[in-house]
């Protein structure tokens, strides 16, 4: 004959409830200790001798790089658009026309965008041209002077020359020619300023 009392309910409960709590603790964010102000880690079998990883700002948006506040938002004007595969060949081939052109002017030291245009029109390319509003009447090809930047006291803007060419409406060749480099790249468009990348201070 047994003599022992049946469990009773309330200790039944505690002792379900503590085995949940422990059962569901494993690998959870702690909250930080409040006598040292320590940050949260995780439980379980981490290294101490592994560096942590910096917590991530919870302004920042994620693949930012520095994490700051509405950084893609704030520098979308400067992303640029995507081309199809078959349009970035085409620019890559246009490109490869450009570059021996911009090439010999460089060496030869000139980079003026009067002499620049007159080389790459032999190329058989057409000036673009753009009603005020913005809307393309026909040709390709943009040449211009470098853009203005600030230097010491005041705007400079340096000699060279700006070369944009719009292969298809997802795919450009952009170049510069200037005393100390040139430049001869691919690249889709940009919201703002179509095959010229954006200055910075937007």
């Amino acid at each position: 004959m047994s003599t022992s009392r049946p469990a009773r309910p309330a200790s039944l409960a505690a002792l379900a409830l503590a085995l949940v709590a422990v059962l569901s603790a494993c690998g959870d964010l702690h909250a930080p200790d409040s006598r040292t102000g320590a940050a949260p880690s995780p439980s379980g079998g981490s290294s101490p001798s592994a560096p942590s990883a910096p917590s991530a700002s919870p302004y920042g948006e994620p693949g930012t790089g520095d994490g700051a506040p509405h950084y893609n938002e704030n520098n979308a004007y400067r992303r640029e658009g995507d081309m199809a595969p078959a349009h970035e060949k085409d620019a890559r081939r246009e490109a490869d026309r450009i570059r021996p052109v911009l090439k010999r002017l460089w060496e030869k030291r000139e980079w003026d965008p009067a002499t620049v245009r007159a080389a790459l029109l032999r190329l058989g390319y057409e000036e673009e041209r753009v009603t005020k509003g913005g809307k393309r009447l026909g040709g390709t090809l943009t040449v211009t002077g470098m853009l203005a930047r600030w230097e010491d006291d005041g705007y400079v803007t340096p000699e060279g020359t700006r070369v944009a060419l719009r292969v298809h409406d997802d795919a450009c060749v952009s170049a510069f020619v200037q005393k100390s480099n040139f430049e001869v790249r691919t690249n889709g468009p940009y919201p703002e300023t179509g095959c010229f990348e954006p200055p910075y201070g937007h």
